[in-house]
Protein backbone atom coordinates (compact mmCIF):
# COMPACT_ATOMS: atom_id res chain seq x y z
CA UNK A 1 0.00 0.00 0.00
CA UNK A 2 1.21 3.24 -1.19
CA UNK A 3 0.26 6.09 1.76
CA UNK A 4 0.89 9.85 0.98
CA UNK A 5 -0.11 11.75 4.30
CA UNK A 6 -0.95 15.52 4.28
CA UNK A 7 -0.71 17.95 6.58
CA UNK A 8 -3.12 20.79 5.55
CA UNK A 9 -2.53 25.01 5.29
CA UNK A 10 -2.31 26.48 8.63
CA UNK A 11 -3.94 30.34 7.85
CA UNK A 12 -2.02 33.01 9.08
CA UNK A 13 -2.55 33.19 13.28
CA UNK A 14 -1.07 34.50 16.41
CA UNK A 15 0.22 30.69 16.15
CA UNK A 16 1.70 31.14 12.13
CA UNK A 17 4.53 33.41 13.22
CA UNK A 18 4.35 33.68 9.62
CA UNK A 19 6.40 37.23 9.19
CA UNK A 20 9.09 36.17 11.95
CA UNK A 21 9.25 32.66 10.00
CA UNK A 22 9.90 34.66 6.93
CA UNK A 23 12.72 36.43 8.29
CA UNK A 24 14.57 33.33 9.51
CA UNK A 25 13.99 31.22 6.35
CA UNK A 26 12.03 28.84 7.93
CA UNK A 27 9.03 27.47 6.40
CA UNK A 28 5.92 27.17 9.40
CA UNK A 29 6.43 26.58 13.81
CA UNK A 30 5.60 23.06 14.20
CA UNK A 31 5.76 19.68 12.29
CA UNK A 32 2.37 17.64 12.37
CA UNK A 33 2.81 15.73 15.19
CA UNK A 34 0.08 13.53 15.04
CA UNK A 35 0.78 12.38 10.96
CA UNK A 36 3.97 11.10 12.13
CA UNK A 37 3.01 9.16 14.88
CA UNK A 38 -0.11 7.52 13.00
CA UNK A 39 2.87 6.73 9.98
CA UNK A 40 4.45 4.82 12.75
CA UNK A 41 1.96 2.75 13.27
CA UNK A 42 1.36 1.92 9.78
CA UNK A 43 2.64 -1.48 8.55
CA UNK A 44 6.23 -1.81 7.78
CA UNK A 45 5.17 -3.13 4.28
CA UNK A 46 3.70 0.02 3.61
CA UNK A 47 5.45 2.55 1.54
CA UNK A 48 4.76 6.32 2.84
CA UNK A 49 5.44 9.54 2.15
CA UNK A 50 4.06 13.29 4.15
CA UNK A 51 3.45 16.38 2.77
CA UNK A 52 3.50 19.17 5.24
CA UNK A 53 1.70 22.06 2.91
CA UNK A 54 3.03 24.81 5.46
CA UNK A 55 6.43 23.80 4.00
CA UNK A 56 5.62 22.71 0.26
CA UNK A 57 2.67 21.51 -2.22
CA UNK A 58 2.53 17.95 -2.90
CA UNK A 59 3.02 17.14 -6.59
CA UNK A 60 0.73 15.49 -9.73
CA UNK A 61 3.76 12.79 -9.21
CA UNK A 62 2.36 12.28 -5.30
CA UNK A 63 -0.85 12.33 -6.44
CA UNK A 64 -0.96 9.35 -9.21
CA UNK A 65 2.00 7.58 -7.35
CA UNK A 66 -0.93 6.98 -4.00
CA UNK A 67 -3.60 4.69 -3.38
CA UNK A 68 -4.63 6.15 -0.15
CA UNK A 69 -4.64 9.43 1.19
CA UNK A 70 -4.60 9.97 4.87
CA UNK A 71 -5.42 13.63 6.10
CA UNK A 72 -5.19 15.00 9.80
CA UNK A 73 -6.11 18.93 10.35
CA UNK A 74 -7.37 20.85 13.24
CA UNK A 75 -10.11 23.15 13.34
CA UNK A 76 -8.92 25.78 12.04
CA UNK A 77 -7.24 24.14 8.75
CA UNK A 78 -11.27 23.46 7.93
CA UNK A 79 -10.81 25.20 4.79
CA UNK A 80 -7.59 23.84 3.15
CA UNK A 81 -8.78 19.80 4.09
CA UNK A 82 -12.16 19.93 2.89
CA UNK A 83 -10.01 21.00 -0.47
CA UNK A 84 -7.79 18.41 -0.11
CA UNK A 85 -10.46 15.52 -0.25
CA UNK A 86 -12.09 16.92 -3.28
CA UNK A 87 -8.83 16.81 -4.97
CA UNK A 88 -8.45 13.08 -3.82
CA UNK A 89 -12.22 11.97 -4.93
CA UNK A 90 -11.67 13.39 -8.15
CA UNK A 91 -8.41 11.90 -8.93
CA UNK A 92 -10.05 8.44 -7.71
CA UNK A 93 -8.49 8.14 -4.59
CA UNK A 94 -9.67 6.63 -1.52
CA UNK A 95 -9.63 8.74 1.83
CA UNK A 96 -8.73 8.57 5.39
CA UNK A 97 -8.73 11.70 7.73
CA UNK A 98 -8.60 11.68 11.75
CA UNK A 99 -7.28 14.10 13.88
CA UNK A 100 -9.32 16.94 16.22
CA UNK A 101 -11.07 18.60 12.91
CA UNK A 102 -12.94 14.95 12.09
CA UNK A 103 -13.34 13.56 15.39
CA UNK A 104 -15.22 17.22 16.55
CA UNK A 105 -16.99 16.98 13.27
CA UNK A 106 -17.39 14.39 11.27
CA UNK A 107 -20.80 14.67 9.57
CA UNK A 108 -18.71 17.61 8.00
CA UNK A 109 -15.76 15.09 7.47
CA UNK A 110 -18.33 12.73 5.63
CA UNK A 111 -20.26 15.44 3.81
CA UNK A 112 -16.56 16.56 2.13
CA UNK A 113 -16.27 12.97 0.86
CA UNK A 114 -13.87 11.06 3.43
CA UNK A 115 -14.22 6.89 2.88
CA UNK A 116 -12.95 6.14 6.54
CA UNK A 117 -13.14 8.41 9.65
CA UNK A 118 -10.21 7.62 11.93
CA UNK A 119 -11.53 9.45 15.12
CA UNK A 120 -10.50 9.51 18.54
CA UNK A 121 -6.86 8.40 19.50
CA UNK A 122 -5.08 6.42 16.50
CA UNK A 123 -3.21 3.72 19.20
CA UNK A 124 -7.39 2.54 19.08
CA UNK A 125 -8.61 3.34 16.03
CA UNK A 126 -5.58 2.63 13.27
CA UNK A 127 -5.93 -1.03 14.37
CA UNK A 128 -10.03 -0.91 13.37
CA UNK A 129 -8.96 0.53 10.16
CA UNK A 130 -6.19 -1.60 9.09
CA UNK A 131 -8.21 -4.49 9.64
CA UNK A 132 -11.29 -3.18 7.38
CA UNK A 133 -9.12 -2.21 4.83
CA UNK A 134 -7.50 -6.04 5.07
CA UNK A 135 -11.02 -7.34 4.79
CA UNK A 136 -12.15 -5.02 1.82
CA UNK A 137 -14.38 -2.74 3.30
CA UNK A 138 -15.06 0.77 1.10
CA UNK A 139 -15.91 3.12 3.75
CA UNK A 140 -15.73 2.66 7.31
CA UNK A 141 -16.45 4.88 10.73
CA UNK A 142 -13.85 4.14 13.43
CA UNK A 143 -14.34 5.18 17.46
CA UNK A 144 -13.02 4.10 20.43
CA UNK A 145 -14.34 3.06 23.87
CA UNK A 146 -11.67 3.73 26.11
CA UNK A 147 -8.53 5.64 26.07
CA UNK A 148 -5.26 3.87 25.00
CA UNK A 149 -2.31 3.44 26.77
CA UNK A 150 0.42 5.88 25.90
CA UNK A 151 2.92 3.96 27.15
CA UNK A 152 2.80 1.65 24.06
CA UNK A 153 3.08 4.56 22.06
CA UNK A 154 5.71 3.74 19.18
CA UNK A 155 8.36 7.15 18.36
CA UNK A 156 7.03 9.21 15.83
CA UNK A 157 8.81 8.93 12.18
CA UNK A 158 10.78 12.29 12.78
CA UNK A 159 13.01 10.79 9.96
CA UNK A 160 10.09 11.83 7.35
CA UNK A 161 10.34 15.72 8.54
CA UNK A 162 12.68 18.31 6.42
CA UNK A 163 13.94 19.54 10.26
CA UNK A 164 15.33 22.75 8.80
CA UNK A 165 11.81 24.11 7.54
CA UNK A 166 10.30 24.15 11.32
CA UNK A 167 10.85 26.47 14.09
CA UNK A 168 10.44 23.83 16.78
CA UNK A 169 9.91 20.21 16.51
CA UNK A 170 6.85 18.69 18.69
CA UNK A 171 6.76 15.88 20.88
CA UNK A 172 4.27 14.76 23.49
CA UNK A 173 4.62 13.58 27.38
CA UNK A 174 0.88 13.38 28.50
CA UNK A 175 -2.85 13.61 27.38
CA UNK A 176 -5.53 14.66 29.27
CA UNK A 177 -6.38 17.87 32.19
CA UNK A 178 -7.65 16.85 34.81
CA UNK A 179 -9.66 20.67 35.26
CA UNK A 180 -13.16 21.20 33.62
CA UNK A 181 -12.83 24.50 32.22
CA UNK A 182 -16.23 25.18 30.32
CA UNK A 183 -14.83 26.46 26.80
CA UNK A 184 -12.38 23.57 26.25
CA UNK A 185 -12.08 20.35 23.73
CA UNK A 186 -9.13 18.64 25.51
CA UNK A 187 -11.28 16.90 28.28
CA UNK A 188 -13.58 15.96 25.57
CA UNK A 189 -11.04 14.87 23.11
CA UNK A 190 -8.81 13.22 25.80
CA UNK A 191 -10.15 12.65 28.75
CA UNK A 192 -9.63 14.43 32.04
CA UNK A 193 -7.44 11.67 33.99
CA UNK A 194 -3.89 12.33 32.33
CA UNK A 195 -2.26 9.38 30.92
CA UNK A 196 1.84 9.91 30.88
CA UNK A 197 4.22 8.10 28.44
CA UNK A 198 6.86 6.48 30.99
CA UNK A 199 10.68 8.52 30.91
CA UNK A 200 12.17 6.37 28.82
CA UNK A 201 10.26 6.80 26.11
CA UNK A 202 10.61 10.34 25.58
CA UNK A 203 14.16 10.44 26.24
CA UNK A 204 14.23 7.63 23.43
CA UNK A 205 12.50 9.77 21.69
CA UNK A 206 14.78 12.98 22.21
CA UNK A 207 17.59 11.07 21.79
CA UNK A 208 16.56 10.36 18.00
CA UNK A 209 16.28 14.23 17.43
CA UNK A 210 19.46 14.56 19.25
CA UNK A 211 20.82 12.21 16.81
CA UNK A 212 19.51 13.85 14.20
CA UNK A 213 21.09 17.24 14.60
CA UNK A 214 18.31 19.00 15.91
CA UNK A 215 19.48 21.37 18.25
CA UNK A 216 16.67 24.23 18.79
CA UNK A 217 13.43 24.36 20.21
CA UNK A 218 11.42 21.29 21.22
CA UNK A 219 7.37 22.02 22.31
CA UNK A 220 6.46 19.31 24.41
CA UNK A 221 3.07 19.59 23.26
CA UNK A 222 0.97 18.26 26.03
CA UNK A 223 -2.48 19.70 27.37
CA UNK A 224 -1.35 20.26 30.44
CA UNK A 225 2.42 19.36 31.15
CA UNK A 226 1.47 19.26 34.66
CA UNK A 227 -0.86 17.43 34.77
CA UNK A 228 -0.08 14.32 36.60
CA UNK A 229 2.88 16.35 38.44
CA UNK A 230 4.06 12.82 40.26
CA UNK A 231 4.95 11.59 36.97
CA UNK A 232 6.14 15.02 35.07
CA UNK A 233 8.37 15.56 38.83
CA UNK A 234 9.87 11.63 37.91
CA UNK A 235 10.45 12.10 33.83
CA UNK A 236 12.13 15.81 34.61
CA UNK A 237 14.57 14.41 37.40
CA UNK A 238 15.42 11.23 34.40
CA UNK A 239 15.57 13.88 31.92
CA UNK A 240 18.21 16.26 33.98
CA UNK A 241 20.95 14.29 33.58
CA UNK A 242 20.64 13.75 30.03
CA UNK A 243 20.21 17.07 29.20
CA UNK A 244 23.47 17.85 31.23
CA UNK A 245 25.40 14.84 29.62
CA UNK A 246 24.60 16.21 26.35
CA UNK A 247 25.12 20.28 27.35
CA UNK A 248 21.83 20.66 27.09
CA UNK A 249 21.03 20.69 23.04
CA UNK A 250 17.47 21.65 23.07
CA UNK A 251 15.39 24.58 24.82
CA UNK A 252 12.09 22.88 25.72
CA UNK A 253 8.86 24.76 25.83
CA UNK A 254 5.47 23.60 26.97
CA UNK A 255 1.67 24.21 27.88
CA UNK A 256 0.89 24.04 31.82
CA UNK A 257 -1.62 25.40 34.12
CA UNK A 258 -1.39 28.42 36.18
CA UNK A 259 -1.21 26.37 39.42
CA UNK A 260 2.79 25.26 38.69
CA UNK A 261 3.12 28.45 40.85
CA UNK A 262 1.93 26.87 43.76
CA UNK A 263 4.96 23.95 43.37
CA UNK A 264 8.06 25.05 44.02
CA UNK A 265 9.81 21.72 43.73
CA UNK A 266 8.21 21.54 40.38
CA UNK A 267 9.25 24.86 38.87
CA UNK A 268 13.00 24.16 40.03
CA UNK A 269 12.87 20.54 38.09
CA UNK A 270 11.32 22.07 34.97
CA UNK A 271 14.04 24.79 34.83
CA UNK A 272 17.08 22.63 35.99
CA UNK A 273 15.75 20.24 33.08
CA UNK A 274 16.49 22.91 30.00
CA UNK A 275 12.29 24.84 29.78
CA UNK A 276 12.61 28.74 28.90
CA UNK A 277 9.02 28.85 28.42
CA UNK A 278 5.88 28.04 29.20
CA UNK A 279 2.28 28.73 27.46
CA UNK A 280 -0.62 29.34 30.38
CA UNK A 281 -4.41 29.79 29.68
CA UNK A 282 -5.04 33.06 31.99
CA UNK A 283 -8.07 33.83 30.11
CA UNK A 284 -8.71 37.23 31.64
CA UNK A 285 -8.07 39.02 34.86
CA UNK A 286 -11.86 39.44 36.02
CA UNK A 287 -12.28 36.84 38.59
CA UNK A 288 -16.32 36.40 37.91
CA UNK A 289 -15.35 35.38 34.26
CA UNK A 290 -12.95 32.87 35.34
CA UNK A 291 -15.62 31.07 38.04
CA UNK A 292 -18.09 31.59 35.35
CA UNK A 293 -16.52 28.70 33.33
CA UNK A 294 -15.15 26.49 35.59
CA UNK A 295 -11.60 28.09 35.39
CA UNK A 296 -11.22 27.90 39.35
CA UNK A 297 -7.30 27.13 39.34
CA UNK A 298 -6.95 30.57 38.22
CA UNK A 299 -8.59 32.07 41.33
CA UNK A 300 -6.84 30.76 44.19
CA UNK A 301 -4.04 33.19 44.12
CA UNK A 302 -3.19 36.57 42.64
CA UNK A 303 -3.06 36.39 38.97
CA UNK A 304 0.13 38.85 39.01
CA UNK A 305 2.00 37.48 41.74
CA UNK A 306 1.38 33.38 40.36
CA UNK A 307 2.81 34.92 36.89
CA UNK A 308 5.98 36.93 38.76
CA UNK A 309 6.97 34.09 40.32
CA UNK A 310 7.31 31.85 37.31
CA UNK A 311 9.33 33.97 35.68
CA UNK A 312 11.34 34.85 38.53
CA UNK A 313 11.88 31.40 38.67
CA UNK A 314 12.83 31.66 34.99
CA UNK A 315 10.31 30.73 32.95
CA UNK A 316 9.50 32.89 29.98
CA UNK A 317 5.58 33.11 29.72
CA UNK A 318 3.02 32.96 27.09
CA UNK A 319 -0.02 33.46 27.88
CA UNK A 320 -3.93 33.29 26.64
CA UNK A 321 -6.23 35.71 26.69
CA UNK A 322 -10.29 35.95 26.04
CA UNK A 323 -12.84 38.56 25.35
CA UNK A 324 -16.51 37.70 25.21
CA UNK A 325 -17.07 35.42 29.21
CA UNK A 326 -21.00 35.91 29.42
CA UNK A 327 -21.79 38.76 32.12
CA UNK A 328 -18.75 40.04 31.10
CA UNK A 329 -18.31 43.84 32.09
CA UNK A 330 -17.29 46.65 29.70
CA UNK A 331 -13.52 47.47 29.76
CA UNK A 332 -12.73 43.97 29.74
CA UNK A 333 -10.21 44.49 26.66
CA UNK A 334 -8.57 47.32 28.48
CA UNK A 335 -8.57 45.40 32.04
CA UNK A 336 -6.35 42.79 29.70
CA UNK A 337 -4.31 44.73 28.77
CA UNK A 338 -3.25 46.30 32.20
CA UNK A 339 -2.51 42.92 33.32
CA UNK A 340 -0.49 41.90 30.72
CA UNK A 341 1.92 45.37 31.05
CA UNK A 342 1.59 44.68 34.71
CA UNK A 343 2.75 41.47 34.69
CA UNK A 344 5.47 42.15 31.38
CA UNK A 345 4.55 39.00 29.26
CA UNK A 346 5.47 39.46 25.30
CA UNK A 347 3.40 37.00 24.16
CA UNK A 348 -0.35 37.05 24.64
CA UNK A 349 -2.63 35.10 23.00
CA UNK A 350 -5.75 37.27 22.60
CA UNK A 351 -8.79 35.46 20.99
CA UNK A 352 -12.47 35.72 20.70
CA UNK A 353 -14.68 33.50 22.52
CA UNK A 354 -15.22 30.12 20.37
CA UNK A 355 -17.80 27.70 21.73
CA UNK A 356 -15.91 24.46 20.48
CA UNK A 357 -17.80 21.56 19.41
CA UNK A 358 -19.21 18.95 22.22
CA UNK A 359 -17.85 21.05 25.33
CA UNK A 360 -19.61 21.66 27.55
CA UNK A 361 -20.01 25.55 26.61
CA UNK A 362 -21.37 24.18 23.30
CA UNK A 363 -23.91 22.07 24.66
CA UNK A 364 -25.01 25.22 27.26
CA UNK A 365 -25.36 27.83 24.37
CA UNK A 366 -27.04 24.84 21.74
CA UNK A 367 -29.42 24.96 24.47
CA UNK A 368 -30.23 28.58 25.59
CA UNK A 369 -30.43 28.65 21.12
CA UNK A 370 -27.53 30.94 20.92
CA UNK A 371 -25.43 28.75 18.43
CA UNK A 372 -24.47 30.65 15.31
CA UNK A 373 -23.33 28.37 12.13
CA UNK A 374 -20.17 26.72 13.54
CA UNK A 375 -19.05 25.67 9.95
CA UNK A 376 -18.80 28.51 7.93
CA UNK A 377 -16.38 31.79 8.76
CA UNK A 378 -15.67 30.80 12.40
CA UNK A 379 -12.76 28.86 13.89
CA UNK A 380 -10.38 30.31 11.56
CA UNK A 381 -8.15 33.22 13.23
CA UNK A 382 -8.03 36.08 15.05
CA UNK A 383 -10.13 37.26 12.18
CA UNK A 384 -12.67 35.34 12.84
CA UNK A 385 -16.43 36.86 14.73
CA UNK A 386 -17.72 34.79 17.61
CA UNK A 387 -20.21 31.73 16.95
CA UNK A 388 -22.49 32.61 19.62
CA UNK A 389 -24.57 35.28 20.54
CA UNK A 390 -22.61 37.00 23.53
CA UNK A 391 -24.67 38.44 26.43
CA UNK A 392 -23.47 41.83 25.83
CA UNK A 393 -23.46 43.33 21.96
CA UNK A 394 -20.71 41.43 19.71
CA UNK A 395 -20.02 45.12 18.10
CA UNK A 396 -19.11 46.41 21.67
CA UNK A 397 -16.82 43.37 22.20
CA UNK A 398 -15.65 42.85 18.83
CA UNK A 399 -13.99 47.12 18.95
CA UNK A 400 -12.79 46.28 22.43
CA UNK A 401 -10.68 43.36 20.63
CA UNK A 402 -9.44 45.25 18.31
CA UNK A 403 -7.98 48.04 20.21
CA UNK A 404 -6.53 45.79 22.88
CA UNK A 405 -4.93 43.68 19.98
CA UNK A 406 -3.66 46.76 18.48
CA UNK A 407 -2.32 48.02 21.41
CA UNK A 408 -0.59 44.88 22.91
CA UNK A 409 1.75 44.39 19.70
CA UNK A 410 2.33 48.39 19.53
CA UNK A 411 6.05 47.76 18.91
CA UNK A 412 7.56 50.33 21.13
CA UNK A 413 5.24 49.14 23.78
CA UNK A 414 6.32 45.13 22.99
CA UNK A 415 9.94 45.89 23.03
CA UNK A 416 9.69 47.35 26.97
CA UNK A 417 7.52 44.76 27.95
CA UNK A 418 10.11 41.99 27.01
CA UNK A 419 12.91 43.81 28.41
CA UNK A 420 11.07 43.97 31.56
CA UNK A 421 10.06 39.93 31.74
CA UNK A 422 14.05 39.05 30.71
CA UNK A 423 14.75 41.57 33.69
CA UNK A 424 12.77 39.60 35.99
CA UNK A 425 14.24 35.87 34.91
CA UNK A 426 17.55 34.95 36.41
CA UNK A 427 21.07 34.44 34.73
CA UNK A 428 21.57 31.15 36.46
CA UNK A 429 19.22 28.67 34.24
CA UNK A 430 21.22 26.19 32.01
CA UNK A 431 23.19 27.29 29.66
CA UNK A 432 21.64 26.02 25.99
CA UNK A 433 24.46 24.35 23.89
CA UNK A 434 22.95 26.78 20.96
CA UNK A 435 24.25 26.43 17.52
CA UNK A 436 23.55 29.67 15.43
CA UNK A 437 22.96 28.85 12.05
CA UNK A 438 23.22 31.10 8.89
CA UNK A 439 19.70 31.41 9.03
CA UNK A 440 19.21 32.00 12.54
CA UNK A 441 22.36 34.77 12.24
CA UNK A 442 20.38 36.41 9.29
CA UNK A 443 17.52 36.23 11.28
CA UNK A 444 19.01 38.27 14.14
CA UNK A 445 20.22 40.69 11.71
CA UNK A 446 17.09 41.06 10.49
CA UNK A 447 16.03 42.32 14.20
CA UNK A 448 19.02 44.47 14.28
CA UNK A 449 18.21 46.08 11.13
CA UNK A 450 14.11 46.52 11.84
CA UNK A 451 14.14 47.49 15.55
CA UNK A 452 17.40 48.63 15.92
CA UNK A 453 17.60 51.01 12.58
CA UNK A 454 14.42 51.60 10.60
CA UNK A 455 11.80 51.85 13.38
CA UNK A 456 11.82 54.96 16.07
CA UNK A 457 12.30 51.95 18.56
CA UNK A 458 16.09 52.32 17.92
CA UNK A 459 17.06 54.24 20.91
CA UNK A 460 15.42 51.50 22.99
CA UNK A 461 16.12 48.39 21.61
CA UNK A 462 20.12 49.01 21.69
CA UNK A 463 19.96 50.51 25.35
CA UNK A 464 18.18 46.99 25.98
CA UNK A 465 19.95 44.83 23.90
CA UNK A 466 23.82 46.48 26.18
CA UNK A 467 21.62 45.76 28.85
CA UNK A 468 20.63 42.29 28.70
CA UNK A 469 23.95 41.47 26.71
CA UNK A 470 25.96 42.51 30.05
CA UNK A 471 24.05 41.58 32.95
CA UNK A 472 22.01 38.45 31.27
CA UNK A 473 24.23 36.98 28.71
CA UNK A 474 22.81 33.48 29.22
CA UNK A 475 19.51 34.83 28.53
CA UNK A 476 20.09 37.34 24.96
CA UNK A 477 19.43 34.69 22.59
CA UNK A 478 16.12 33.95 24.50
CA UNK A 479 15.40 37.67 24.34
CA UNK A 480 16.31 38.06 20.78
CA UNK A 481 13.83 35.11 19.53
CA UNK A 482 11.44 36.86 21.70
CA UNK A 483 11.69 40.37 19.66
CA UNK A 484 11.67 38.66 16.45
CA UNK A 485 8.16 36.95 17.10
CA UNK A 486 6.80 40.52 17.74
CA UNK A 487 7.66 41.22 14.04
CA UNK A 488 4.92 38.83 13.36
CA UNK A 489 2.16 40.64 15.69
CA UNK A 490 3.41 44.11 14.31
CA UNK A 491 2.21 43.01 10.54
CA UNK A 492 -0.83 40.59 12.55
CA UNK A 493 -2.66 43.59 13.93
CA UNK A 494 -2.92 45.27 10.79
CA UNK A 495 -4.59 42.50 9.34
CA UNK A 496 -6.80 41.47 12.36
CA UNK A 497 -7.83 45.25 12.71
CA UNK A 498 -8.83 45.71 8.82
CA UNK A 499 -10.51 42.07 8.74
CA UNK A 500 -12.88 42.62 11.90
CA UNK A 501 -13.39 46.51 10.77
CA UNK A 502 -15.04 44.92 7.55
CA UNK A 503 -17.45 42.96 9.70
CA UNK A 504 -18.52 45.64 11.93
CA UNK A 505 -20.96 47.44 9.78
CA UNK A 506 -22.83 44.64 9.22
CA UNK A 507 -22.80 42.93 12.85
CA UNK A 508 -23.82 46.98 14.09
CA UNK A 509 -26.79 46.84 11.75
CA UNK A 510 -27.83 43.02 12.37
CA UNK A 511 -27.61 43.95 15.96
CA UNK A 512 -29.98 47.15 15.79
CA UNK A 513 -32.67 45.31 13.86
CA UNK A 514 -32.75 42.35 16.83
CA UNK A 515 -32.96 45.27 19.13
CA UNK A 516 -35.67 47.01 16.86
CA UNK A 517 -37.39 43.40 16.87
CA UNK A 518 -36.99 43.03 20.82
CA UNK A 519 -38.54 46.60 20.74
CA UNK A 520 -41.61 45.64 19.09
CA UNK A 521 -42.27 42.47 20.59
CA UNK A 522 -42.64 44.21 24.13
CA UNK A 523 -44.97 47.03 22.66
CA UNK A 524 -46.98 43.98 21.38
CA UNK A 525 -46.87 42.45 24.69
Amino acid sequence: MKALLIWPIMPNSFWSYQETLDLAGLRTTNPPLGLITVAAMLPTDWEIRLCDRNVSLETDADWQWCDIVILSAMIIQKPDFSELIKIAKNLGKKVAVGGPLPTSLSEFALEAGADYLILDEGECTIPMFLAALEQGEETGIFRATEKPDVTQTPIPRFDLLDLNAYYAITVQFSRGCPFQCEFCDIITLFGRKPRTKTPAQMLAELEVLYQMGWHRYIFIVDDNFIGNKRNAKIFLKELIPWMEKRNYPFSLITEASLNLAEDDELLELMVKAGFVMVFMGIETPDIESLLGVNKEQNTRHSLVESCDKITKAGLQIMSGFILGFDHEKPGAGKRIQEFVESTNIPQAHLSLLQALPNTAMWTRLQQEGRLIDSLSKYFTSQKSLMNFVPTRPMSEIVNEFIETFWNLYEPLLYLKRTFRHFQQMPDSRPKHNQILTKAEWRFLRSICWRQGILRSTRFDFWWQFMVIGFSKPNLLYGYLITLGIGEHFFTLRHEVKAALEAELPLLTQQEQKNQEGTLQLEAVS
